[in-house]
């Protein structure tokens, strides 16, 4: 009965312990969901105003184009720097402290940027008028310092670049002149007994080094008449076995007795 009552009680909490976990996982996909939404919006948005600042720069005169202008050519400036230094940082963390410095200044742009909005809608054009050389100058200061940071991480990051490319051309290069190096120095020990072995071989002359004649061409007359020409007198006859029926009878020899049968 304990036994049943804790398997219960294991099975109850792995049962939780499930529940727990898809409700964590599920809040965790409709947050990143959500920011992902969020971020398309925003995204959305910024073009969309991005495309109106350019038009209203473009098309109309007077205050509400300096303000667009001005509104444009911050929000470019400070978009530019925060995508170089998000860039590189990623790749070299001494950018952090530029990050840093960024967001300081980031906050002093959103502040002008929120003003210069405000102001588009203000129906007091001459007071706007009278606001513009400040306004112009406090944004050229910002799109300044933005843009000095933006500068300094490419520099560094082309810095490092045509450093490591120096690198790799100057081991290219010894590779390279490795691979054509391919004429081996003898060395002096293998060249003296190389030397050696040469000064011990027998002198022959290359015109005499015949090779030697197959078997049975030691048979003279054999080798007269292939080349057409008669037999040499003086050549060895072959020592044959005497036959005992034909060769010379003497007296003391006698005869073989014929074999009967009886």
């Amino acid at each position: 009965m304990e036994a049943a009552i804790t398997i219960l009680a294991l099975l109850f909490v792995a049962f939780v312990a499930f529940v727990a976990l898809g409700v964590y996982l599920t809040v965790k996909a409709v947050g990143a969901a959500k920011r992902g939404v969020d971020r398309t919006i925003t995204q959305a948005r910024r073009t969309v105003e991005d495309t109106t600042l350019r038009a209203k720069s473009f098309g109309q005169t007077g205050v509400a184009g300096e303000l667009a202008q001005l509104r444009l050519s911050l929000r470019t400036s400070m978009r530019a720097t925060q995508d170089a230094l998000h860039a590189g940082v990623a790749e070299d963390p001494s950018l952090a402290e530029s990050v840093d410095l960024f967001r300081r200044l980031s906050a002093h742009g959103l502040e002008l940027d929120e003003e210069l909005k405000r102001l588009e809608r203000e129906p007091d054009r001459a007071t706007v008028s009278g606001l513009l050389p400040q306004l112009r100058e406090r944004t050229q200061r910002i799109t300044h310092s933005a843009d000095s940071l933006r500068w300094a991480a490419r520099d560094r990051a082309r810095q490092f670049a045509d450093d490591d490319l120096d690198a790799l051309n100057a081991q290219i290069d010894i590779e390279a002149g490795a691979l054509r190096h391919w004429t081996v120095e003898e060395r002096p020990g293998a060249a003296s007994g190389e030397a050696t072995s040469r000064g011990r071989r027998p002198a022959t002359d290359p015109g005499t080094d015949w090779p030697a004649p197959p078997a049975g061409a030691g048979n003279s007359s054999t080798a007269d008449e292939s080349w057409g020409g008669p037999a040499r007198e003086g050549a060895p006859q072959a020592i044959t076995a005497p036959d005992p029926q034909l060769g010379t009878r003497y007296p003391w020899q006698k005869s073989a007795r014929p074999e009967t049968t009886n």
